[in-house]
């Protein structure tokens, strides 16, 4: 194996120590996630924060107004729940990363000294989390592994039973409120991107109802109906080319269509009595809020600041709690009265993040429709500037008007950011996001080029001094365009991409390696020239701006055999490129470990363009 030059670290990347210290304080401050709340105690809460300097999870007793800190692991921790009567607390329990483990239980007060939490669920084994039902009485549990999904249902307390197994992608999806029954999701017509429903009896696992839209047309269930013995469900469909409503009443088999008069797309959940639904709406990379009541078919909007809501619920007093950031406002929890009043809910100990720049919109015209941008210069800075483009992971994502300390670091050391919704994006309608199947990576990097073309023209970036950036899907569609774009990148910045497709998906989880199939239309043994035209290794020789490779050890995603193929050609050829490889996953629970990427990143950029 060859030994790949590392990247340096620098210890500072400012001279001037205000600004020095205003970038890392960004990511030090202290903060916390929207708490989820038990559902028949509502006063004991669970809530993430990096508090500690790691993400991990935390206990709020509202009522005595103690917060506990419940995981403390050298790689953090992220996914908890409570059970409905809020005494326990699951967390979700891998290794350094890895995604693979197993469920387990301690009590919301805490452990004893020298205790290690329970297996929360006797007869079940590891795997990669595929949902997560906790009741009063019973759990369901789903769990991937490369033998496909396994859902096994439990008494609390008692041994599992299986209900559901198959070779394909699936995951336990809703628990009644009375706990008769149980939605799943699943793929067993080959499209883990556009999956079916079904809803089974807990009591012996047969079918009560079937739900599948067809070709192209997924449906994911949100959640059952909060009053005991109602069975209906309601549904996230695309039946007229994006995300809206429906409710499913299972047990008889009818359904009833939400259709609201706005542009973009619609998820919701239930307000706690089952009066009407909080709809959350998104357009053009921001959010807006609304109540839907049921008796009335009345949609009425709440009034929250121009941003992105990361997540929001309702309480059963009819409090409205939720998360809201913007590009140049750093994040906050909320709380919104019936009365309208509005107040912050946390506001964790602790120094405060600096403001950052705003993000203006673009919209480009492409031969696939308009790409939508977002856009940030330094404060009073004039074009052409360097520019460093950020591209989302995903590809089932997209970037939105929030809060971003890793932008801000950008600006602050000089450079204009462009963030490129490409085709593939969600929040675009179905047509949009579907768009790259069958040419991943090609079609999206289609879109980059005109925005990249655009920003140019228009003033904004200096063509010389263009950055290609990005992790995850972003890290693969960097590779990719510093082979197949060879001319418009000075630099790019790849953090656990995808570089060789072939090698990530003979390595990659069971549940990738099915997104991958609906993506291409195939496994790479039934698609070989498909999957060697879309992968970056294909055109690495044709890289020739200098190049720097993040990635984990223990990347369940994108795993780490595939990138050393890549470097090895890289080095056979004399590229010139650097590494950074860390003991974790799919990305960093660990702030200073974040600081130190995002402080490589830069001032490997600032090197190689001379800035």
């Amino acid at each position: 194996m060859t030994d790949h030059p590392s990247t340096d670290i620098p210890e500072q990347l400012f001279d001037d120590p205000q600004a020095e210290a205003r970038w890392k304080e960004r990511f030090t401050a202290r903060r916390t996630s929207l708490p989820g709340w038990a559902e028949d105690a509502p006063d004991r809460n669970l809530y993430v924060s990096n508090a500690s300097g790691v993400w991990e999870v935390y206990a709020w007793d509202r009522a005595t107004d103690t917060h506990r800190q419940v995981t403390d692991r050298p790689n953090g921790t992220y996914h908890a729940t409570l059970t409905p009567d809020g005494e326990q607390v699951w967390w979700f329990a891998d290794t350094d990363g890895d995604e693979f483990g197993s469920w387990v239980v301690e009590p919301f007060a805490g452990r004893a000294a020298g205790t290690e939490p329970a297996e929360a669920v006797p007869g079940t084994h590891a795997g990669y989390p595929a949902g997560l039902q906790v009741g009063a009485k019973v759990v369901a549990v789903g769990m991937s592994t490369d033998d496909g999904t396994t859902i096994w249902t439990a008494p609390v307390g008692g041994e599992a039973t299986v209900i559901y197994q198959s070779e394909h992608d699936a995951g336990a999806g809703s628990l009644s409120k009375d706990e008769r029954l149980l939605s799943i999701s699943h793929s067993e017509h080959g499209d883990s991107r556009h999956p079916a429903l079904r809803v089974l009896r807990v009591a012996d696992g047969s079918v009560v109802a079937e739900k599948w839209d067809g070709e192209g047309k997924g449906l994911d269930s949100i959640g059952f109906s909060p009053i005991a013995g109602d069975p209906r469900l309601l549904v996230l469909h695309e039946r007229r080319g994006r995300e809206e409503l429906l409710v499913w009443d299972v047990e008889a088999d009818t359904e009833s269509l939400l259709e609201f008069d706005l542009p973009g797309e619609i998820v919701a959940d239930w307000y706690p009595d089952g009066s009407g639904l909080l709809v959350v709406h998104t357009h053009q990379s921001r959010n807006t809020l609304y109540r839907y009541d049921f008796a009335t078919g009345s949609l009425s909007a709440l009034d929250i600041p121009k941003g992105t809501v990361g997540s929001a619920s309702a309480r059963p007093d009819g409090t409205i709690e939720y998360s809201w950031s913007s590009a140049g406002q750093p994040p906050v929890v909320r709380a919104m009265a019936t009365d309208g009043s509005d107040r912050v809910l946390l506001e964790p100990a602790g120094h405060k993040p600096a403001p950052s720049q705003d993000l203006e919109d673009a919209f480009v015209p492409t031969v696939g429709g308009d790409v939508h941008a977002l856009v940030a210069r330094p404060e009073g800075a004039e074009g052409p500037l360097p520019t460093v483009f950020l591209l989302h992971g995903g590809p089932h994502a997209a970037d939105e008007d929030r809060f971003s300390a890793y932008r801000a670091v950008w600006l602050d050391a000089g450079f204009a950011v462009v963030h490129v919704n490409y085709r593939g994006s969600t929040g675009y309608g179905s047509a949009w996001r579907d768009a790259i199947e069958g040419r991943p990576g090609l079609t999206e990097l289609e879109d980059v080029a005109a925005v990249q073309d655009w920003a140019v023209e228009s003033g904004l970036a200096d063509p010389a001094r263009c950055v290609v950036n990005g992790a995850s899907w972003g890290g693969y569609l960097t590779l990719l365009a510093l082979g197949t774009q060879p001319e418009r990148w000075a630099a790019g910045v790849a953090g656990v991409p995808v570089a060789d497709y072939v090698a990530a998906y003979e390595d990659e989880m069971e549940p990738l390696r099915a997104y991958d199939r609906a993506l291409f239309g195939g496994s790479p043994e039934e698609l070989p020239a498909l999957y060697k035209e879309c992968s970056p290794l294909t055109y690495v020789d044709s890289v020739r701006a200098p190049v720097l490779v993040l990635a984990g050890e223990n990347d369940p995603r994108c795993p780490i055999r595939q990138i050393e193929n890549y470097l090895e050609r890289l080095a056979a050829r004399g590229s010139k490129y650097e590494v950074y490889r860390y003991d974790a996953g799919h990305g960093s629970l660990v702030v200073a470990e974040t600081i130190k990427q995002t402080a490589a990143e830069v001032a490997f950029t600032r090197r190689v363009l001379n800035l």
